[in-house]
């Protein structure tokens, strides 16, 4: 393993949830002597990416904070999507939330999301948090425009999870249905990342390619859920005006 591998993964075990590691815990995990573990870290407490702290620990840095800041001000996917996703909620539901959303890795991850001035229900998804590319809304019409070969690669590395939680029974199966969101334009789900919460989603693309996914997220009354028809409309629009506008953007993620 490369210095520049290790150091990667040495930040990459703090997410596997435990937030603080001696230098001894991370020798071992990176398979290094401690005294080039500890120099590692040294660097790292150096740049602000570690953080000592008592009992010979170190937690992540303050370093984070400063560069998430930074993709906050320069992400050109957000400065569009932020004032369409607020006009979402004001034509759709003030007790509800928008979430936008991008691939990372093998799974969807959210980027941005805007809160309904009312009360409702926190959503599992907040910016930085990751869920299966096969799970919500959200995520499902990421995965929906993904090409044949990436989707059966998705597929074969979640098979059991995907017949168990999707109730499909065979590759064929998932890919028909998954397509079909593609064909609609959008995806609705209910209850599948959490109980009673409703899912309503539609891609976001650039020169045809899906960069991201927009979702309005509720957990409706028996009235509310009744409305949720009308609201497919405002949620495709919205995709569409942050498709056109990143069209035009010099610099935009993929």
């Amino acid at each position: 393993m490369t210095p520049a591998n290790r150091v990667l993964a040495i930040l990459q075990l703090f997410e596997n949830g435990q937030p603080v590691w001696t230098v001894e815990e991370l020798s071992r995990e990176i398979d290094a002597s401690t005294s080039t573990t500890y120099r590692h870290v040294r660097e790292l407490v150096q740049s602000g990416f570690l953080d000592p702290v008592s009992g010979a620990g170190y937690a992540l840095g303050p370093a984070f904070i400063r560069y998430d800041r930074i993709l906050r001000q320069n992400d050109e996917l957000i400065r569009i999507a932020a004032p369409i996703m607020e006009n979402l909620l004001a034509q759709t539901s003030q007790k509800a939330m928008v979430i936008l959303c991008r691939r990372f890795k093998d799974c969807v991850m959210c980027v941005f999301e805007v809160h309904g001035s009312e009360p409702h229900p926190s959503a599992s998804y907040e910016r930085g948090v990751a869920m299966p590319m096969f799970l919500g809304a959200t995520s499902k019409v990421i995965l929906a425009n993904l090409p044949d070969r990436a989707l059966k690669a998705v597929y074969l590395s979640n098979e059991q999870t995907i017949h168990r939680l999707l109730h499909v029974d065979s590759w064929q199966q998932f890919k028909d249905e998954i397509r079909s969101i593609k064909h609609a334009g959008y995806a609705m789900t209910d209850s599948e990342v959490a109980v009673g919460r409703i899912g309503l989603a539609a891609p976001i693309s650039r020169d045809q390619q899906v960069v991201a996914g927009i979702s309005l997220v509720a957990v409706p009354n028996t009235t509310e859920r009744e409305q949720l028809a009308d609201y497919v409309v405002h949620v495709v629009e919205a995709a569409r005006l942050i498709s056109a506008e990143l069209s035009q953007a010099s610099i935009v993620a993929r």
